[in-house]
């Protein structure tokens, strides 16, 4: 007997649907399906399915550890690096075959190095050649006033620099939205943990790790699907309503809220 039909006889045994099962494990119910169905693919990897499998043995008064190795059994995947297990939980992308450069290649890109290293030189002469007339590069009325260009360029430069430094990067930023219809404050209280937020669409609001005492707030029209690595470690609030632990310490939790939740 597969995990999956295990499941599905352990559910029945507890006569909840579904739906019912969804309601109090925070799974969706289109992934319960698919996991009844021996289909882990959109678990998020095999981290979060372990996890899935031990939330839905709890709620089921199953065990856990049979449940367990029953999956480590069927899916048999042999040890990978820890670059193919962060390629799997979307923290690094896959990286591309390098591109085969040419001889042909080689040889125009050598050819327009020696022309432009034959114009530099010219260039170089030439002005050597209007030093020696004794021509003057500047008076001293030139450079006066020429003084305070020079000092607008370097304040210019450093607004920019300025303003540049003053924009946060995407681990900095505390806000992220993709509509009003529903919001979820996540705060870091008691100890940094790694979330992945998306909307009802899949569009990815965030991927990363949140340090401890962090707050993000997201916004979307519909839906806000989330994945916890740390659940015991972060504390919620959904739609302006403080919610209970969502998790122990440790444990990997995928919980979605919409407008009513």
């Amino acid at each position: 007997m597969t995990l999956g039909s295990l499941i599905v006889k352990a559910r029945e045994g507890a006569l909840l649907s579904i739906e019912d099962l969804a309601e109090v494990t925070s799974i969706r119910p289109s992934l319960l399906r698919e996991i009844e169905s021996n289909d882990f693919s959109h678990c998020g990897g095999q981290t979060y399915a372990r996890g899935h499998i031990r939330n839905i043995a709890k709620r089921l008064n199953a065990d856990e550890v049979e449940f367990l190795r029953i999956y480590e059994e069927e899916q048999a995947i042999d040890k990978r690096t820890m670059h193919d297990l962060l390629v799997e939980n979307n923290v690094m992308r896959k990286s591309e075959t390098k591109r085969k450069i040419s001889w042909k290649s080689l040889v125009m890109v050598s050819i327009a190095s020696l022309g432009i290293a034959g114009v530099a030189q010219i260039v170089v002469s030439n002005i050597a050649t209007v030093q020696n007339t004794g021509v003057e590069i500047a008076s001293a009325a030139e450079t006066t006033s020429t003084q305070p260009t020079a000092d607008a360029s370097v304040s210019a430069s450093a607004t920019v620099g300025s303003s540049q430094s003053a924009t946060p990067t995407p681990s900095e930023q505390s806000s992220f939205s993709t509509g009003t219809g529903v919001m979820v404050v996540i705060n870091a209280a008691r100890a940094k943990s790694w979330i992945f937020v998306s909307d009802a669409v899949g569009r990815t609001l965030f991927s990363g790790q949140m340090s401890q005492g962090a707050t993000k707030i997201f916004t979307s029209d519909t839906r806000l699907d989330l994945k916890v690595g740390n659940a015991g470690g972060v504390d919620l609030e959904v739609n302006g309503k403080k919610l209970s632990s969502i998790g122990p310490d440790g444990a990997v939790v995928s919980v979605s809220y919409g407008a009513n939740s």
